[in-house]
This record gives C-alpha cells, sequence and structure tokens, in this order.
C-alpha cells in the first residue's frame, strides 16, 4: 500500500478511537476516495485485529470475547448467507437435522423451500421463531423439536446439562454446528465452554456433522474444545482453506465446501 493509504489507515484509526465506530461512506467523502478503497482499508484493518467490520462500517476490536446474537447477526452477513445456502444443498428429503445455533446456522432457514418431510432439532429461540413463522405460511414442510435446556438471555440458545441430556435419547441424520474457530491443529473451538460441551452432544448424535465457519474463523482457536478436526465430515465457508491445508484436510477425510 502507497504511503498516503498507510496514513489513511492510521486516521481511520483515530477516528475509530474517537468515536467508537465508523462509517465507509463518510469515510469515502472525508478522504475523497471511492467506497471500494475504504472497504479494503477495513479489511486490512480487520485481518491485523485493529476493528470489526459491521454492516456499513466498523467498530472498535473488542476482546476475544463471543458478541451477543444481536451484534453476531449483522457481522459478515453476506458471508453467512452465502454459507447458510451451500450448507441448505446438504439437505435431502426425510432428513432428521440439528440445526445449532448461530446466526449463521440460522441462514440455512431462508433455504428450504422443496425439501420435504423434514425433522429439525433447535437450541436457538430465533431459530425456533423463524421456523414457526414458515412452517404458519407453508414455506416449510417438516416437524420442529425444540431442544429444552437452560436458556442464555444474551445468546438467545439453550445449553447446560438439560439440554445435552435430550440429545442423548436422539439420533439424526446431519448436524449442522457452528463454530467460534477452526483450524488443523487445534480442531474445532468456542468462547464457551457450556456450548462447547453441547456442541459435543450434537457431534455424537449424527451420522455427519457439518461445521458451519465465515472466513473471519478460520485458523482461529478460542478457549474451549469442541471436537479435533477429524470428527467431522464436511466445513462449509465463503472461502477456500487456507494454503497448505488441504493435504491435512485430505489426511482427515474432511471435505470443504465454499463457493467456486
Amino acid at each position: 500500500m502507497s504511503l498516503a493509504g498507510e496514513e489513511r489507515k492510521k486516521s481511520i484509526i483515530a477516528m475509530l478511537n474517537e468515536h467508537g465506530k465508523v462509517n465507509v461512506s463518510e469515510l469515502s467523502r472525508h478522504f475523497d476516495v471511492s467506497t471500494e478503497t475504504i472497504r479494503r482499508d477495513l479489511d486490512e484493518l480487520e485481518k491485523d485485529n485493529k476493528l470489526k467490520k459491521v454492516y456499513g462500517g466498523a467498530v472498535k476490536h473488542k476482546a476475544d470475547i463471543e458478541l451477543a446474537y444481536s451484534e453476531r447477526e449483522i457481522i459478515h452477513a453476506e458471508e453467512k448467507r452465502i454459507i447458510g445456502a451451500l450448507a441448505a444443498n446438504l439437505i435431502d428429503d426425510n432428513d432428521v437435522i440439528v440445526i445449532d445455533e448461530g446466526s449463521t446456522a440460522m441462514q440455512m432457514l431462508h433455504c428450504l423451500d422443496g425439501k420435504r418431510n423434514l425433522t429439525i432439532f433447535v437450541c436457538s429461540i430465533p431459530t425456533l421463531t423463524l421456523l414457526i413463522d414458515y412452517h404458519t405460511r407453508g414455506s416449510f414442510d417438516g416437524k420442529i423439536i425444540f431442544i429444552g435446556g437452560e436458556v442464555n438471555p444474551k445468546h438467545l440458545r439453550v445449553s447446560g446439562p438439560i439440554a445435552e441430556k435430550i440429545m442423548e435419547d436422539f439420533y439424526v441424520n446431519k448436524s449442522f454446528i457452528s463454530v467460534d474457530g477452526v483450524s488443523l491443529e487445534n480442531g474445532l473451538t468456542s468462547y464457551d465452554y457450556d456450548r462447547a460441551l453441547f456442541t459435543r452432544k450434537l457431534i455424537r448424535s449424527a451420522e455427519t456433522v457439518i461445521a458451519l465457519a465465515d472466513g473471519s474463523k478460520i485458523g482461529k482457536r478460542t478457549v474451549a474444545k469442541i471436537a479435533e478436526l477429524g470428527q467431522i465430515q464436511h466445513v462449509v465457508s465463503n472461502i477456500a482453506p487456507p494454503s497448505g491445508w488441504r493435504e491435512g484436510l485430505q489426511d482427515l477425510d474432511v471435505s470443504w465446501i465454499s463457493p467456486k
């Protein structure tokens, strides 16, 4: 990047520290450059962990903790829509599936038209609400089973011993799990230990396990171990696997599904 570009990025960080967030359109006008240039700057700053991109701009980088559901659903929104559509392609008529909590997994629900006689287990309150709405409108054909357990008001999901016990009594064809980190060395990880324990139950209950992870989670390790990467069958992401991962994925017999 040119010297002017580096100076612009420093100015963006200064503005972010002062105001807490920045807007792409406003930055474009302020620096008299295109919105595409600003988005590239924000991409590079996010890769350097200097900020967090959100719809229309960026916010100050927070500590490495799990964001509330209301914050997560607006981050990487387009990437999540891509992942949801790809993951929904793996669902067949008559499947019994679990859709994990999370704003990425929820995007699958928009792509279920034409799928018949599904049984879907859910642990997310927003996912449950949307499925009920689709069922009422006739755009979802199937059975909905809500997994009971302790409700986490911040993340709008259930987990804990009750939810884990319930899943011990069921087997499903496919589990679509949400993760906060994916790496060859450290496997699948979560920010929350209770959630990690529950996700392990979803893995053990399924014939096929599909992890959903946008590009910001690839190559990342968070605090709580969920499983080794070789314990699942597919990773669905909006990006291709990092350079050097292909041989490792082949050795683990894990397929990587991303846009062509």
